[in-house]
């Protein structure tokens, strides 16, 4: 069984060259199971999955973290680094939007400045 930490510290090409590898064997285990093979073998094919899974998701990192950096500093983010959240939430005025005023509003607000009130103690 391979671990992700190990993996993490391979690259692009040894991590293909491991899934490859895993991929034949899992093709194997397969066969031999169809074919009546041993309970060992049968039984290996779970961890195949998922060594294939852990590869897999390691070189999937791999590849947007260096999208990350090839994209940094530039105009525009890849949609699948963009910040998820919700659609709503998307689409919602920043908070630089949400403060901002009409014209007349600024003007209704220098002309006519909330009252001050003195209040006794």
């Amino acid at each position: 069984m391979v671990k992700a930490y190990e993996l993490r510290g391979k690259t692009k090409d040894d991590l293909l060259g491991m899934l490859n590898d895993n991929r034949k064997e899992l093709s194997e285990l397969a066969v031999a199971k169809v074919t009546g093979g041993a309970a060992s073998k049968i039984a290996k094919i779970k961890s195949v999955r998922k060594n294939i899974a852990r590869i897999l998701t390691v070189h999937n990192q791999q590849q947007k973290e260096s999208i990350k950096k090839a994209s940094k500093g530039s105009k525009y983010i890849s949609k699948d680094l963009r910040a998820k959240t919700t659609r709503a939430m998307r689409r919602a005025l920043t908070k630089k939007e949400r403060e901002m005023k009409t014209l007349k509003q600024q003007k209704r607000d220098t002309h006519f400045p909330m009252r001050r009130y003195a209040v006794k103690e």
